[in-house]
């Protein structure tokens, strides 16, 4: 295991220090633009007079399905520009008009259409650029592309376009401004291109450079557009005022002193995006609003875990691919029971406060954090060095309580700065990257109580980068490696080595104790990766590690510390058309996971499968099996215990997503000789115009575990398990759920939209037991022997007539439902100007009945009254 981590360090090092001498082939198409001086009409019908003059480029391949043979359908497009603006005029020719499935739907949302796009890199880094797309109803589609290979659609430009469907066809006019763009100022400019239509109905992608599907690299590849002479990249300065109104109806508990049942939130902000210079972007916000329109998921989770939730404000979201770190070079990041630290998690800014407060009455504690202000930059220096740096600071926050009529406040989040890094330099065409990020947490304390319940400064630091080992980049190492540091006081870093992540407490840890005296904790991790990503056959190897003593929760994400994890995989993919399929993939790999102190914490081996039929039915599968491990988490910081062996088979089918109706269905299941759990999901998808869909994803699981983790007690005759008697039970859970969307797409600046989410789950504990002895799974159920147990009051005496004290269990059974859901109205008046009205509705109830019962708990959720929040926020964009 050393040695393999050693040699990857010594490969990457040389491979840094030596690079290889680079393959300058590439694609010698190229695309003229053509300078015009008259305005444009972008109506979608390409009626000016200049668009008759510009010469067509017409070269495509197909890509799919018939890979390398010539479109059924034959494709023009021109370009031209003026000193604003790049213009794209595109005529998909179409023997069957009648036949363009052209279906309308809100920006950026996937679907099966017709569509034209077009892919710029107009630094001609070879790495990075921008697409810009529409489909035949007039959806715009709209990111950014990195890594060579990667997009991300969450970046929106400010940009027009328009369709038209006629007798030959249909057409596509855009308009995007070269403030929207980021290149260098020169006399001369080449960009890179490529361009590509899709017909819906044959499946078909065409390009205008094609690139076959066992081969890797997309920006790379991309032609060269020339022409774009005379131009000045424009200075940038736009403004985004917006203005909030929000009314809640809630249902607190009666003489609630705080909440009456209805709060009226009105808001005020701006968004400014400047220029700096030609190649960075300043983005700064003012009194932001940072809440979101979409709410997050209801979730079970009966982990010791932290449940992760995706970022979805706009000023995080936008721009955030700067901020990957550990990721670039390769395409493909592999992990079997390794979890990736992310270094920075946007949502810790603006959290939910984190201190405690008095037992009281009645208490108004803050749902999130405000923000005061924050500041982004991203862009380029140079040539090569990409970056992005976010300052934010947040404020102070209260909570009010109320004792005996008496009122007061006690701080629960001291004001907090947030500080992040991010630099990545492509060296020698991007055959090799290197790029580091730091990130900084540091809060100002009023209250000292504070101090031991949140720390008080956290510093990360990581380098990562990667290394192509042939002209050709086929073979890649990537990499990274990074140091936190976290300071508090004594009391508080004991409370972090004891946490979740860490476990430093536990009994039989030789390479871990806690230190009571410590005012900091330092760790270290990293993780190497070894890939062949060109051809039919593909590897992928990784080594990863993870100290005991790293944290990064402050701005970050870390799921497990103390962790080393390993993996070797392979696979092949059959891309030519069979009388039964039109693509094959097979694969597997090994994997084994370490802790610091030599125990093997789960290993295994795992196979995966994708078939697309000559239908475009797909089903995708996976089988693995687990040999008997150790686990050092069940006790949640108690004595080990093993995972006994077991296995997995998951598998899901879908059907041809061109169709009006799209279904889809699969199961998982993981069985050992003790414990087993089935998951049962499937799709509908209704799409009864071309503007509106209907979709509902229902799903189904049994959760049937033999040692679920309920409590520890302290006993000090429980020699046997170190002090601690630990209390496990027999979880029967079961849960259903379902995502049900209704999209309602009334023109390309005006939509409709509603998500519900209906979730019931009950969890029935039985057959209360304590783990017998360390390092095994071996338990004494209460009950048996000479233990006795009341099931009426959960009272346990481990020996009976014995010196044991008995045990209260508190119950955890427990039944929740719950339904969220909300209606978003979007309408983008004029381009970068939009106002939402949404409506956001909550419902839950919980009883202490663990019994699965559905029609009682859809009864009970709908009888209970229901939270409404409604809002209405208007923005309006000035570019200066």
């Amino acid at each position: 295991m050393r040695s393999f981590f050693t040699i990857l360090i010594i490969l990457f090092s040389l491979t840094v220090v030596f690079p290889i001498i680079k393959d300058t082939s590439n694609t010698n198409q190229e695309i003229s633009a053509v300078r015009i001086n008259q305005l444009v009409n972008i109506d979608g019908n390409l009626h000016e007079e200049f668009w008759k003059q510009i010469i067509p480029v017409n070269q495509f391949t197909q890509r799919n399905p018939d890979e390398g043979k010539e479109p059924t359908q034959k494709t023009e497009i021109k370009i031209a520009f003026d000193n604003a603006a790049l213009y794209i005029g595109a005529r998909m020719h179409d023997s069957s008009p009648d036949s363009i499935l052209a279906r309308l739907v809100r920006k950026d949302v996937e679907i099966t259409s017709d569509l034209f796009a077009v892919f710029l890199d107009p630094y001609f880094d070879r790495r990075s650029g921008f697409y810009f797309a529409m489909n035949a109803a007039g959806t715009q589609y709209d990111g950014v592309l990195y890594n060579d290979s990667w997009d991300d659609e969450t970046w929106d430009g400010v940009w027009e376009g328009k369709v038209n469907i006629d007798d030959g066809g249909w057409t596509a006019e855009l308009r995007i401004p070269f403030s929207q763009l980021r290149f260098h100022k020169n006399s001369e400019n080449v960009w890179g291109i490529n361009l590509r239509r899709d017909i819906a109905r044959n499946n078909e992608e065409d390009y205008f450079v094609y690139i076959p599907k066992n081969e890797n690299g997309f920006v790379s590849r991309f032609a060269q557009l020339k022409g774009i002479n005379g131009i000045t990249p424009p200075g940038k300065f736009e403004i985004l005022p917006y203005i909030t109104t929000r009314a809640e109806y809630t249902h607190p508990e009666p003489n609630d002193p705080f909440n009456n049942g209805s709060d009226y939130i009105p808001g005020l902000g701006a968004d400014f995006k400047v220029g700096l210079g030609t190649n960075l972007n300043l983005n700064a916000t003012i009194n932001p609003d940072f809440g979101q329109v979409e709410i997050d998921p209801a979730v079970i989770n009966l982990s010791d875990v932290e449940t992760f939730f995706d970022e979805k404000r706009p000023f995080f979201v936008e721009g955030s691919t700067i901020f990957n770190f550990g990721e670039g070079g390769a395409t493909n990041y592999w992990g079997f029971n390794w979890a990736n630290p992310d270094f920075f998690y946007s949502r810790r800014i603006g959290r939910t406060p984190q201190g405690d407060i008095p037992e009281a009455d009645f208490t108004d504690y803050p749902d999130g954090t405000h923000i005061l202000g924050a500041a982004k930059i991203t862009g380029k220096i140079g040539d090569s060095w990409n970056i992005g740096v976010i300052q934010s600071l947040t404020s102070r926050e209260f909570a009010r309580i109320e004792n005996a009529g008496m009122r007061s406040k006690t701080e629960v989040e001291p004001m907090t700065y947030y500080g992040i890094v991010r630099a990545q330099n492509e060296i020698n065409d991007g055959y090799q990257g290197l790029g580091f990020m730091s990130t900084v947490t540091s809060r100002f304390f009023k209250d000292d109580r504070l101090r031991d319940e949140i720390n008080k400064d956290a510093y990360v630091f990581g380098i990562d980068g990667w290394n192509f080992l042939d002209s050709s980049k086929t073979w890649v190492i990537a990499g990274w490696t990074g140091l936190s540091h976290v300071s508090g006081s004594q009391s508080k870093i004991l409370d972090l080595q004891s946490n979740p992540q860490h476990y430093f407490q536990r009994p039989d840890a030789a390479s871990l104790s806690l230190d009571s005296s410590a005012k900091n904790l330092t760790g270290y991790a990293g993780r190497f990766y070894l890939n062949k990503q060109k051809g039919n056959f593909f590897f992928n190897s990784a080594f990863g590690f993870i100290s005991p003593n790293f944290d990064l929760n402050d701005l970050g994400f870390l799921w497990r510390a103390d962790v080393l994890n390993m993996h070797v995989g392979a696979g092949y993919f059959w891309t030519e058309q069979t009388s039964i399929y039109r693509h094959l993939e097979a694969g597997g790999a090994v994997f084994r996971n370490y802790d610091y102190d030599g125990n093997i914490t789960w290993e295994g081996i795992f196979h995966f499968g994708f078939i697309r039929f000559l239908n475009y039915y797909t089903i995708n599968w996976n089988l693995a099996y687990n040999p008997e491990t150790i686990n050092n988490r069940r006790t949640r910081g108690g004595p080990l215990t093993l995972n006994p062996p077991g296995y997995q088979v998951n598998a899901y089918l879908s059907s041809d997503d061109k169709k009006d109706i799209i279904i889809g269905a699969g199961f998982f299941t993981y069985q050992t000789n003790y414990s087993y759990n089935w998951d049962f999901n499937s799709s509908v998808e209704v799409r009864p115009s071309s503007n509106v869909s209907i979709s509902i994803e229902p799903y189904y699981s049994i959760n049937n575990e033999f040692a679920q983790w309920v409590d520890s007690f302290s006993d000090e005759t429980a020699v046997n398990t170190f002090g601690r008697r630990y209390v496990f039970a027999k979880l029967d859970q079961k849960t259903f759920g379902a995502g049900i969307r209704l999209n309602w797409t009334f023109t390309p600046e005006l939509s409709l939209q509603l998500y519900a989410q209906p979730l019931i789950s009950s969890a029935d504990y039985k057959n209360f037991k304590e783990l017998a002895a360390p390092k095994t799974y071996d338990f004494n159920i209460y009950g048996t022997g000479s233990s006795t147990f009341d099931e009426s009051t959960l009272t346990a005496d481990p020996d009976g007539n014995g010196p044991a004290n008995p045990i209260q269990i508190e119950n955890p059974d427990k039944s929740f439902k719950s339904l969220r859901g909300n209606v978003v109205l979007r309408w983008e008046f004029v381009p970068g100007s939009i106002v939402y009205f949404v409506w956001t509705q909550t419902r839950s109830d919980s009883e202490e009945n663990g019994v699965f019962r559905f029609g009682r708990s859809f009864r009970r959720l709908f009888n209970t009254e229901a939270d409404n929040i409604f809002m209405v926020k208007f923005s309006y964009w000035f570019n200066m």
